[in-house]
């Protein structure tokens, strides 16, 4: 009998988290938009800059920031 309780809430409790992970990722996940064929891409939100510019950009301002001069302390 103690072991039928177990099983019983074991599996209420599976069926309960798997109902809230199923709900949580719905909310997370947007539907795609879909580009018919024959229809201009325009529509379509561009990314700004794809990794390797992004990439490229922040090695860019590392190398700037490297290249400044550090102030120097005033001696006293």
């Amino acid at each position: 009998m103690r072991v039928i309780f177990g099983v019983l809430s074991l599996l209420a409790v599976l069926a309960i988290v798997g109902v809230l992970a199923k709900k949580q990722l719905g909310a997370v996940s947007a539907p795609l938009p879909v580009v018919m064929p024959g229809t201009p891409a325009a529509s379509a939100p561009a990314s700004p800059a794809t990794p390797q510019q992004q990439v490229e950009q922040v090695q860019r301002a590392v190398q700037d920031a490297m290249q400044q001069a550090r102030p120097m302390p005033d001696e006293k």
